[in-house]
Parts: structure tokens; sequence; C-alpha cells
């Protein structure tokens, strides 16, 4: 896909968590294709390797350890000088099973990657986004939750736990020109290949939802979708919740 402002991002130092894989390196894809600086983070060590492929640097760490968004933050301003877009895509869960099935490991592995881990990298880069003059965050919900998907209780719910905080962000940073958005994606990530893969009739009946009759890709739809919530062209921008799913999403 060839983009019409390819240096849209030039001169923008960018964190993309989850970079190693799926949505997470589409986004990471469609910013360097727009000129952003990346610092690419990641629990799996093959970042690096992902890294390497977009002229990024990368950065191994697990989101959960307490000292990692300071050691993140960091490490973007000393590989850039400077913080502008902080895009949080990480998040770890153990998979679907019945809400009186959930289990208190389903619960604690998927808050303490996803809110808790959003929340703190939030916090850190809060300082930095200032000091460059405003910024962006983009935070990446799901449809589990802004719909509700039977077998994902506690993944929909620490979603929403990211909208909701994300909303008040939004609120009280915008007075520092410093934007907050989400993004909810249906996209063609390495999870929904393995879906499509093991049960191939709920997959194929998930896409038949879309009005567009396709599954989105990772860098040309989710990822330009990000990389402009990135950019200047989306300074009037903030608060939303942006559904990334070919129109298969009620919200409105």
């Amino acid at each position: 896909m060839a983009y019409a402002a390819h240096d849209a991002l030039r001169g923008k130092s960018a964190i993309v968590t989850g970079a190693a894989q799926g949505i997470g390196r589409g986004i990471a894809q469609a910013l360097a294709a727009r000129g952003a600086d990346l610092l690419l983070v990641d629990v799996a060590a093959k970042v690096t390797g992902v890294a390497d492929e977009l002229g990024a640097r990368a950065l191994v760490a697990d989101i959960r350890d307490a000292d990692a968004p300071d050691r993140i933050v960091g490490a973007a301003v000393e590989a850039y000088g400077r913080l502008d877009v902080l895009v949080n895509n990480a998040v770890a869960l153990l998979g679907s099973a019945p809400f009186a099935e959930h289990t208190d490991e389903h619960y604690d592995l998927v808050f303490d990657t996803g809110p808790r881990a959003t929340f703190r990298l939030m916090r850190a880069a809060y300082p930095l986004l200032v000091e460059a003059g405003g910024g962006a965050v983009v935070n990446l919900g799901s449809g589990a939750g802004t719909e509700g998907e039977a077998g994902w209780a506690t993944y929909g719910a620490a979603k929403e736990a990211i909208r909701g905080f994300s909303k008040v962000a939004a609120q009280e940073w915008g007075p520092v020109r410093i934007r907050v958005n989400v993004v909810c994606p249906f996209a063609n990530s390495e999870g929904m290949q393995m879906w499509e893969q093991y049960d191939p009739a709920t997959y194929a009946a998930a896409v038949a939802k879309v009005p567009m009759r396709r599954i989105g890709d990772t860098r040309d739809d989710v990822g330009a979708v990000v990389a402009f919530l990135a950019g200047d062209d989306a300074t009037y921008v903030t608060g939303q919740t942006i559904m990334v799913d070919g129109g298969r999403s009620g919200l409105r």
C-alpha cells in the first residue's frame, strides 16, 4: 500500500508495545512507513528482528514489571531525545472460557498486562509528552468489551477498563495538547489465523458479519488509523473510540 502522507510522522518518536507480531507489528510497520522513530517493546526476543527490519530500536521487557514503564520511556528518550507518541497494544491472556470458569489467573494476567501496564506507561510518558509540547496516546480496545463476546469476560472487562481511563485522560490532558484515543480492531493477527485454522466455521461466521466481507489488515487498515491518530492531521481528535472492524461492531 502506498501512503499518501509518507512523511507525516517524520521527526516524531513513538513507543509501540507488543510489537513482535500481530497488530503491534502492523502498527509499527505503518508508523515506520510514515517516518516515525520507533522503540518497539515486547516480552518476546523476536521483537529485535522486527526492529531491524524497520530501522527501529527494540527493548525486550515484561510490561508487568514495576520498573518497566520508566525503563521503556527512558529508552525512547535515550534513543531519540524526545517522546511524541505512545501506543499501548500489548496484552496477554489465557484464552476463552465460560464466565463461571474464568479463574483468578485469567483475571490477573489480562489485567496486569492490559489496564495496569497501560496505566503505568501513560503515567510514565506524561511528563515527556508535556515536554515535547503535546503528543498522542493510542490505546487498543476490543469489540469483546464494547459489544460483549461470550467466552471473553475478563479480556472484555480489561479492554473496557482501558477505554474508561483513556476517556478521563483525554479530558484531563487536553489542555496540555496530549490526545488520547482508543482503537478497536478486527484484523488478521496470528491469533485470528489460529482461530481460522482450528475453528473455521465460527471464524467464517464472524467474518460474514463484517459488511465489507473481509478481515482487516494489521498494517494497511489498523496501522494506518493509528498512524493518523498519532500525527498532526488528528490534532482535534481525542477521547474517541474508533472501531477499525469493517463495520462489524454496533458501537455508535
